[in-house]
C-alpha cells in the first residue's frame, strides 16, 4: 500500500498531539461506562416504560433487552401468561411489587393428537386446531408419558389449517391410536434454563387452577421453575394455584429461596429434585398444597432448611426420599398435614434418604382422623438424627406417634427431645 503523508503545520501536530491523549481516555471512559452500566428495563401495563403490555409478550420482550447485571421491573398489575417467561441471561434481577406483581397463567385448553407426535418431531397434527395460536406454551404427552422428564414442554411456532409446528421437538413417541396423545397449554411461568446467577424478587405467581385442568409436574414445570442453573435466588415470591408444583428446581447448586409463600397448588409446595445440592430453603410458608408442603426429590443433598413455616398440606409436611442425604433441618414448624409432618419413603437400603438431621424443629399436630404421625421412616433411611425437636399433639388428637419407625428401617437416632400428648407413643421402632 502507497504511504500517505501529512504535511501539517507544526503548531496543528502540537494541538493533536496534546489532544489525542484526551480525547482517547473520553472515549475509553465513555465506551466502559455504556458498556458495564447496569441499566433497569421496566415494563408495565401502561404510562412510561420500555415496554408496555399485559401479557407474556411484553414482559418477553423485556427480558430478551437484558445484559448480565441488568433488573427487569415488571410493574403493579396482572399479567396474562400463555407461555413461559425465559429470562434470556445471566446475573440479573427481576422484581416486582410485592403482592402488586402478578403473572396469571391463561385458560387451559387442550386437543387430542391425531397424526405425528413421534420422537423428534416438530410438527403435530391435532383435532381442534382452533384452540391455540403461534407463541402458545404447549406440553405433549400421552397416557403412558404423562409425568417425569417424558413429557414434551414447547411453544407452537405456527399453525396451518390443522397442524401445529413446533419450537422444539417432541422427546417421546406419543401414541394417538391407543394411549390418548394429547396437547395441553401447561407450562413452567417464570423461568431460568441454564443459567447463573439470576434473582427473582417480588413476583407473585397465579396458577389460576380454577382455568387449568391440565397437571404438570415439577421436572418440567412450576410456577417459578430453574433448571441446569447455578447461584439462583428467589425471594419474597408467592405462587398460589398452580397446577402442579407451586416453585420447583432441578439439576441445580446453590439454589437459595428465602421468604417465598407457595400454597393451594395441585402438588407440592415447592420440588428441589435431581441433583439439586446446597440449596438453602429459609423463611418460607409452604401450606394448603393438595399432596406435600416440601418435597424432596431424588438426589437433593447438603441443604440446609430453615425456619419455614410448613402446614396444613394434604399428605405430608416434608418428604424425603432417593438418596435426598446430608440434609439439615432446623427451626421449622411443621403441623396440620394429613398424614405426617416428615415423612421418610421407601427405598433400597444403598438409594434411602441416609444422614438426615432434625433439629430444633417444632413437629405438632399432624395426622388425621385415622393416623397422624410426627416423623415416619419407612425402610431402608438410617443414620438419621432427631434432636432438640418439640414433638407433639397439643389437643387436636391426630398426631398419635411422635416417630414411628417401620421394620427394617435404619438407624435413627433421638436426642433430647419434647414428645408429649400422642395417644399412642411418643417413639414406636418395630424393630425392636
Amino acid at each position: 500500500m502507497e504511504e500517505i503523508q501529512m504535511n501539517l503545520p507544526l503548531s496543528a501536530v502540537m494541538i493533536a498531539a496534546l489532544a489525542l491523549p484526551l480525547v482517547m481516555a473520553l472515549g475509553c471512559s465513555s465506551g466502559s461506562v455504556d458498556a458495564s452500566s447496569p441499566r433497569t428495563i421496566t415494563v408495565a401495563l401502561s404510562g412510561p416504560a420500555e415496554v408496555t403490555g399485559s401479557d407474556n409478550v411484553a414482559i418477553q420482550q423485556a427480558a430478551d433487552m437484558l445484559n448480565p447485571g441488568d433488573t427487569l421491573v415488571i410493574a403493579a398489575g396482572t399479567y396474562t401468561i400463555h407461555n413461559s417467561v425465559f429470562i434470556p441471561v445471566d446475573n440479573v434481577v427481576v422484581r416486582g411489587e410485592p403482592g402488586k406483581t402478578i403473572l396469571r397463567k391463561a385458560a387451559g385448553v387442550a386437543s387430542r393428537v391425531v397424526d405425528c407426535g413421534d420422537f423428534g418431531e416438530d410438527v403435530l397434527v391435532v383435532a381442534e386446531p382452533e384452540k391455540f395460536k403461534p407463541g402458545m406454551g404447549i406440553s405433549v404427552t400421552d397416557d403412558r408419558y404423562d409425568s417425569g422428564w417424558a413429557v414434551s414442554v414447547t411453544s407452537v411456532k405456527a399453525i396451518k389449517s390443522d397442524t401445529l409446528f413446533l419450537t422444539r421437538r417432541t422427546v417421546r413417541d406419543y401414541d394417538y391410536i391407543n394411549s390418548n396423545a394429547r396437547v395441553e397449554n401447561k407450562f413452567p411461568i417464570l423461568c431460568g434454563i441454564d443459567r447463573k446467577g439470576l434473582i427473582f424478587e417480588g413476583i407473585t405467581v397465579d396458577g389460576n387452577r380454577e382455568e387449568n385442568p391440565y397437571f404438570l409436574d415439577g421436572c418440567r414445570g412450576g410456577g417459578i421453575y430453574l433448571y441446569r442453573s447455578t447461584d439462583c435466588v428467589i425471594r419474597n415470591c408467592t405462587v398460589r394455584g398452580y397446577n402442579g408444583d407451586g416453585i420447583s428446581f432441578q439439576i441445580t447448586d446453590k439454589i437459595r429461596v428465602i421468604d417465598c409463600e407457595s400454597y393451594e397448588n395441585t402438588n407440592y409446595g415447592i420440588h428441589p429434585g435431581t441433583g439439586s445440592s446446597n440449596a438453602e430453603i429459609t423463611a418460607c410458608h409452604f401450606h394448603d398444597n393438595d399432596r406435600i408442603g416440601f418435597f424432596l426429590c431424588w438426589r437433593v443433598r447438603y441443604g440446609n432448611f430453615n425456619d419455614n413455616l410448613i402446614e396444613n398440606n394434604g399428605l405430608y409436611g416434608i418428604s424425603i426420599g432417593h438418596k435426598d442425604t446430608d440434609n439439615l433441618f432446623t427451626g421449622n414448624t411443621i403441623r396440620g398435614n394429613g398424614f405426617c409432618g416428615v415423612y421418610f419413603r421407601p427405598e433400597h437400603a444403598q438409594l434411602s434418604g441416609h444422614r438426615n438431621v432434625l433439629r430444633n424443629n417444632e413437629i405438632v399436630d399432624n395426622g388425621d382422623s385415622k393416623r397422624g404421625y410426627g416423623v415416619y421412616v419407612d425402610p431402608h433411611a438410617g443414620d438419621i438424627t432427631i434432636e432438640h425437636n418439640r414433638i407433639a399433639d397439643t389437643g387436636a388428637g391426630t398426631q398419635q406417634y411422635g416417630v414411628y419407625v417401620v421394620k427394617d428401617a435404619g438407624k435413627v437416632l433421638l436426642t433430647d427431645n419434647e414428645m408429649s400428648g400422642h395417644s399412642k407413643a411418643d417413639f414406636h421402632d418395630e424393630n425392636g
